[in-house]
């Protein structure tokens, strides 16, 4: 991958560079109405989108329209940037809770939060992941300098479309060159109803799937197949080769090897035998996987903690000086306690949880958040359901019988990982372009605050009631599904856990415990050709077809470079960021049309 340049130092910036109230309140609003597709897509599909481009281009061409008008001063980068750092954070509030463990609480408990009472909730679970982003900034950003792919899209674009003079122009041409296929590959989909295409082998079906009338497994049952989507290529253009090829290997054991076991086994059910098993598959793999992820991701935090808990003590320099474009340490210590607090008061008073189980909850929250950012800067994807099911694994043990504390403890895990990712990409954005990191954290508390009131409400219009309405063919709501089944698993305890599991969790703890030792210990250029046990985690819990999507996009990325390297390095990243716009900009569209025209 193309090393982006960063911006000049944070010293060398201007004290409020972009940061204003109309770039915090544009940020808001846009974050406030954006979260609208995401709660209506995850109560659709389970699955949302990151809105940071989308708000960029919608604050951009707002903005230049009223300048134009009214003649109003110019929206400059910086400010847009403070703007797209707020409606990332308001449009995820969906992955607080409200299109999972919120919904799947109320179908097996029969209560359900007032309004007030969800807005705090939800809150205070999106404050969490904020305070954590802002502590592992320095880490991942300076130290270990991970990609952030959809925080780098987002800054080059920003930086294309603000761009002057001929070379930015065909630069420009190339991100509306790539906007374009992102939108006609987005439009070819829903036109014509494109599904991942299988590939052409099968493999025999062992005793376990037999006994239940099954006789092979076809590339398309265990996600081996090509997904007709340009977006993940260009995702996989921008992470770069090591951690797509990771993913690709990954996928194929766990899915073309791992999974067929299981299978064989008894230890999983297979679906239907025209179908993607990836639910059914999902529910095994998903364990081995996040035990990896979170070995790795916790052995390499603990070669670096001090670093990290620097954020927790005052100056970071030798004369324990702090640059001003930092949250002040001060302030942090507070901003923590206030949070910490206010998420372990919600989960006492709403839920009953007990004050002990709720503080250990809050702090596995945070460690979990550090997996979650370690994950996303890698592989662009924030891996908050499966975050999720460490905390209900966990309470699973503390408490076996008590659904709430199952769900809700596990909510605010989740909740934090996915606005700790957010963050995270939005802050290397602010790092390519000079903003502080501090007046980021403010904007995104903000979206926050925005993202809690009206996606709160939004999903009340939509769902008054869960228990007859979810899990039907107009909202699958796959994801309330998934946390509801495994709250039912373990209000059983632990011995409820799938056949095998056990086992598979602790060899591949293993392995992400070695591997992420070796990347500390040995030198680069062996690293650089080992898998990456973060990567390979995550590819327990995707599809195959992604993996091939991101190794597809990565190996464009090498050809492009060996047969024209000039053109790469000046308009790859580029080509892939316009990719990734058009995509998310058709998908809103597309999202905002069924909820209130489809």
């Amino acid at each position: 991958m193309t090393e982006t340049p960063v911006a000049e130092d944070l010293v060398a910036n201007e004290p409020n560079r972009g940061f204003s109230a109309r770039s915090v309140i544009t940020g808001a609003a846009l974050g406030a109405l954006l979260s609208l597709c995401n709660i209506y897509l995850g109560l659709k599909i389970g699955w949302g989108m990151n809105m940071s481009i989308t708000a960029a281009l919608i604050a951009f061409g707002f903005w230049a329209a009223a300048s134009k008008a009214f003649r109003v001063r110019p929206f400059g980068i910086g400010e847009n940037n403070i703007n797209q750092t707020a409606a990332s954070a308001g449009a995820a509030i969906s992955s607080a809770g409200l299109v999972a463990p919120i919904p799947a609480w109320t179908m097996l408990t029969g209560e359900q939060l007032s309004y007030p009472a969800l807005v705090v909730w939800v809150l205070s679970v999106g404050m969490v992941g904020v305070v954590v982003a802002v502590a592992l900034r320095r880490q991942l950003l300076e130290v270990d300098k991970l990609p952030f792919p959809g925080g780098l899209a987002t800054g080059q674009t920003l930086k294309e479309i603000y761009a002057k003079g001929e070379d930015a122009v065909s630069r420009v041409q190339m991100l509306g060159a790539g906007a374009v296929l992102g939108v006609a590959s987005k439009l070819a989909n829903l036109v014509a109803h494109l599904k991942p295409i299988g590939l052409p082998f099968a493999l025999p079906a062992g005793a376990g799937a037999a006994a239940k009338g099954v006789t092979s497994y076809s590339a398309l049952n265990l996600t081996i197949a090509l997904e007709p989507s340009a977006l993940m290529v260009a995702v996989g253009m921008i992470i770069g080769v090591r951690a797509c090829v990771s993913m690709l290997v990954g996928g194929l054991f766990a899915w073309g090897i791992l999974l067929p076991y299981a299978l064989d086994q008894g230890w999983a059910s297979p679906g239907k035998p025209e179908a993607v098993w990836f639910a059914e598959g999902v529910k095994w793999l998903l364990w081995p996987g996040v035990s990896m992820m979170v070995a790795a991701s916790l052995t390499s935090f603990a070669f670096s903690w001090k670093a990290v808990l620097s954020a927790l003590r005052p100056g970071s320099g030798a004369a324990g000086e702090q640059h001003p474009g930092e949250v002040p340490r001060a302030v942090y210590r507070v901003w923590f306690a206030v949070v910490l607090a206010a998420a372990v008061a919600c989960q006492v008073v709403l839920f009953d949880i007990k004050p002990w189980l709720a503080i250990f909850g809050v702090f596995l929250s945070f460690l979990m958040a550090i997996v979650a950012g370690r994950v996303t800067g890698e592989t662009n994807v924030t891996p908050v359901g499966a975050m999720g099911k460490v905390t209900q694994l966990t309470f699973g043990v503390l408490d076996a019988s008590n659904i709430s504390s199952n769900l809700m403890a596990a909510n605010v895990t989740g909740g934090a990982a996915s606005q700790c990712g957010d963050l995270l990409h939005d802050l290397k954005t602010g790092q390519m372009l000079g903003s502080w990191p501090k007046h980021q954290a403010f904007s995104q508390s903000m979206g926050v605050l925005a993202g809690s009131i009206v996606g709160s409400a939004a999903y009340m219009l939509l769902i008054p009631n869960p228990k007859e309405q979810l899990l039907t063919e107009e909202w699958a709501a796959p994801a309330v599904a998934t946390w509801k089944a495994v709250a039912e698993v373990f209000a059983q305890g632990i011995s409820a856990m799938p056949a095998g599991t056990m086992e598979a969790m602790a060899i591949a703890a293993a392995v992400g415990v070695v591997g992420a030792v070796l990347e500390k210990v040995l030198p680069k250029k062996i690293v650089t050709w080992m898998p990456s046990p973060v990567s390979v985690g995550l590819a327990f819990t995707l599809q195959v077809y992604t993996g091939l999507a991101f190794a597809l996009g990565a190996l464009i990325m090498v050809v492009l470079k060996r047969v024209a390297p000039a053109w790469a390095d000046k308009y790859g990243v580029v080509l892939a960021a316009g990719i990734i716009a058009g995509e998310s900009v058709a998908g809103v569209g597309d999202a905002f049309y069924k909820m209130f025209g489809g």
